[in-house]
């Protein structure tokens, strides 16, 4: 149970940052919960399509989209009241990156698929939502930019199996895992750290 409202809190945090990454579009309010709606559970239905599970998980539990609508409205209704900071959006991606990394590969895992899918899968639920939030916004994917982004999930996941192989309990796994995540993100927004650029040769 623990785990499916950290799932839920996931899905509110990535739509409060579709909203974020939004707010200077002009949609309506309809397009506002569309772009929230896709960054709170793109990378969820890529990792069901990719697993087989069927239905789809937001499709069979009404809650989810419940939750990504009631997120998007509130964070439309705060931001008109007072502007959020300029950090908040990479902040919000950030927690939301975690969990859905995390809950990705609790998943995989569970699907009984190799250590290296798993992590695959956890970096893919991370992602996804992401990538195409800024698309439909017209910005460039913080996953192709010199951003530890990617690497940050990629991270997370490998250290909750390692845990796990040390045998180190789930939920301890899971919390630090996405600790991991959300630290390794956040330290590089605050100290602008990105991965090499590999130039031309």
């Amino acid at each position: 149970m623990l785990f499916y409202y950290l799932d839920l809190a996931g899905v509110a945090v990535f739509a409060a940052s579709g909203v974020l990454a939004a707010r200077d579009r002009d949609l309506d309010v309809i397009g506002i919960i569309v772009v929230a709606a896709i960054t709170a559970i793109g990378g969820g239905t890529l990792r069901d399509l990719l697993l087989d599970r069927h239905p789809i998980f937001w499709i069979t539990d009404p809650w989810y989209l419940i939750v990504i609508t009631a997120a998007a409205l509130l964070t439309v209704a705060y931001v008109r009241v007072r502007p959020p900071p300029g950090a908040t959006l990479l902040v919000a991606d950030a927690l939301g990156l975690g969990l859905f990394a995390l809950s990705g590969a609790q998943l995989a895992e569970a699907a009984q698929a190799p250590a290296l899918i798993v992590v695959l899968l956890g970096t893919m639920t991370g992602v996804t939502g992401g990538v195409l939030r800024d698309v439909i916004t017209a910005r460039v994917p913080l996953i192709l930019q010199q951003e530890i982004y990617a690497t940050a999930a990629i991270v997370g996941v490998a250290a909750y199996l390692g845990l796990q192989a040390l045998g180190t309990p789930k939920a301890i796994a899971f919390g630090v895992g996405m600790a991991v995540v959300v630290a390794l993100r956040l330290i590089a927004i605050r100290w602008g750290l990105h991965l090499p650029v590999v130039r031309k040769f």
